[in-house]
């Protein structure tokens, strides 16, 4: 028996309505879940971008060597303990230095710090490629971050942690050639000014106002004063050392052939990279320059050294070159006043800074 009209609406209906609910609930289910996979998605890759840049296991304690681990690690800040060096001796190396380092700061492709502040910066593939100036806290805490264009190529903190300084490669990535540009900033973290280009510093060359297209800066270093700082400035295939004031923001020429200049935390010398052959094999060697009488002297290293070497302590310095056996740099130290000889202080390490 055919049930009457009025039944066969009321079925039709509730059918309706429960085909209707069906697909409202689908539609909801899919779209939670979509949401979902793009949450996941979005936290996964925050995890592989931020985080493991900033992240910190320790901060910047006395009387530790910190460096960038290029090797165990993949570029992270590490450490080790840093006894001050003896007047005249370079600082003691570790039977194994590499089995004692602590790693677990943030990834960085340049490393240097003081006091109670540090400066990463970092260089990220893609399309464009990134690069950044990360400003950090003692615990090696991000504090700032800066968009850069270019590579990353010298860093300095004054030894207050108030002033910072980063230089980038605009084009090229060697020193060694004159087919380069560079673009060097100067950041007052008290203040929060930002520096981005330090090229219209009016300049004084031989005693003359200079002017010139192709001037570059870079490697720039600290007075105590904060105030004071010296720089590399490059014009018609020439280097010099310059000085600048930051309040009157002038700088002006002390000498010629100076690069990459490190002001002794005395603030009595400089130690710097010397042009001492043409070309670009092997063109440099450390000097010690006295600010007081302007004589200089080379240091016991006769290997070429493209690095703005770091005084671990007024009698030694740490630098930079290529690694052996397959790593990719090492760090070494030298006495500054020209005797001893180097001695390797950390494999598979650069950018090295001790913490006093």
């Amino acid at each position: 028996m055919n049930p009457p009209p009025t039944s066969r609406f009321s079925l039709s209906s509730r059918l309706a309505a429960l085909s209707l609910r069906a697909r409202v609930i689908a539609v909801v289910t899919a779209t939670a879940l979509l949401a979902t996979v793009a949450v996941v998605y979005t936290l996964g890759a925050t995890r592989q971008t931020q985080p493991t840049d900033t992240a910190s296991a320790f901060g910047l304690d006395h009387g530790r060597l910190y460096f960038r681990s290029s090797g165990a690690g993949t570029g992270r800040v590490a450490r080790l303990p840093a006894p001050a060096a003896r007047p005249g001796t370079a600082a003691p190396a570790s039977d194994r230095p590499s089995d004692r380092r602590t790693t677990g700061g943030p990834a960085c492709d340049r490393f240097y710090a003081a006091a109670s502040t540090g400066l990463c910066l970092q260089h990220r593939p893609g399309i464009p490629p990134r690069s950044y100036a990360v400003v950090l806290d003692r615990r090696l805490r991000e504090k700032r971050r800066i968009a850069l264009t270019g590579i990353p190529n010298r860093a300095r903190v004054s030894a207050s942690g108030r002033m910072l300084s980063w230089t980038m490669f605009a084009t090229g990535d060697s020193y060694a050639t004159t087919a380069f540009s560079t673009r060097t900033s100067i950041l007052d973290t008290r203040t929060g000014y930002l520096i981005k280009n330090m090229e219209e510093i009016p300049l004084t060359l031989d005693g003359r106002r200079y002017h010139s297209p192709d001037v570059n800066y870079w490697g720039v270093t600290f007075a105590r004063d904060d105030n004071r700082f010296y720089a590399t400035v490059s014009t018609r295939g020439k280097t010099y050392l310059v000085q600048g004031d930051m309040r009157r923001w002038a700088a002006h020429t002390i000498r010629e052939n100076v690069e990459c200049p490190s002001l002794s935390p005395d603030n009595t010398r400089l130690a710097f990279k010397k042009r001492v052959r043409e070309g670009a094999a092997d063109p440099w060697r450390l000097y010690v320059l006295d600010l007081r009488t302007l004589r200089e002297h080379p240091l016991a290293e006769t290997r070429s050294v493209d690095d703005q070497a770091a005084w671990l302590d007024d009698h030694t310095l740490a630098y930079a070159l290529p690694g052996r056996d397959g790593r990719t740099s090492d760090v070494w130290t030298v006495p500054a006043d020209g005797s001893g000889t180097p001695s390797l202080r950390v494999p598979d390490a650069s950018s090295p800074v001790r913490i006093p």
